[in-house]
């Protein structure tokens, strides 16, 4: 069997790469490929619809400072049209209400995903309230507190100017509970079941991922009698087809 090495320089700029947890990280600030693959990652993470790799070639921009200090017509000539550049502006002005649970992922930080801002979330309401032990308070573990706080005393400069509130934005917490769902398999009455998540606790519904021995309402819109189902109704739960049936049309 073939003993693959893993690369010691980065393949864009030819500087020494980090090993990071078993991930490779090149730090060269200029690395060209580096930053149009951090801008890639950051309009997939905000969703910014028409920022994808070819647009942002076009638009010659290397860091995001940049790509927000651009015009409509900069964007027309980039892309040579005007349509193009109206729908991208809408979308970069409609980016900069993200909340600080969206950004810091979007910020390609070692270790910081989403699930560690929601828990900073819980705990903090801005960036300037975080430090290591905030971080710990939260729940992180010390990789990723230790990360984020490098990077917030390194690299949060570089895009401190950016137009964001820079402001977390809390998780619903219900006054009272009305129950606590967990939905088995794929959805039928929701595209997605994040966002029946959010209607369900925003009602007052407590949501769990997995059945715990607090659930007491399972959906299951398959119509399959899965094993979940099946534990769920010997359990005394209460089983519905229809997520509407709690929330209403």
């Amino acid at each position: 069997m073939t003993k693959i090495e893993a690369p010691t320089t980065c393949p864009s700029c030819s500087s020494v790469l980090e090993d990071v947890n078993f991930l490779l990280y090149c730090r060269n600030p200029h690395c060209g490929e580096k930053a149009l693959k951090l801008i890639e990652h950051f309009a997939k993470t905000l969703k910014i619809k028409g920022l994808g790799p070819a647009t942002i070639v076009k638009l010659d921009v290397l860091h995001l400072e940049e790509l927000y200090a651009l015009t409509l017509d900069d964007i027309a000539h980039a892309l040579g049209s005007d349509r193009l550049a109206v729908k991208l502006v809408e979308e970069l002005e409609r980016s900069r209400t993200a909340p600080l649970n969206v950004l810091l992922p979007a910020f390609s930080i070692p270790l910081v995903g989403k699930t560690a801002t929601e828990k900073l979330s819980k705990v903090c309401t801005d960036i300037e309230e975080i430090d290591y032990e905030l971080c710990r308070k939260a729940g992180l573990g010390e990789k990723t507190a230790t990360s984020l706080c490098d990077w917030l005393e390194n690299s949060f400069i570089e895009v401190s100017l950016l137009p964001f509130s820079f402001e977390f934005e809390a998780s619903v917490t219900p006054s009272t509970t009305l129950g606590v769902v967990c939905i088995s398999g794929k959805l039928t009455s929701y595209k997605t079941k994040a966002e029946a998540h959010k209607l369900l606790q925003e009602l007052g519904y407590e949501v769990k991922t997995s059945l715990t021995k607090d659930v007491t309402i399972l959906v299951n819109e398959s119509g399959v009698e899965s094993a979940k189902t099946t534990k769920a109704r010997n359990a005394g739960v209460t089983i519905v087809t229809n997520l509407t049936e709690i929330i209403g049309e």
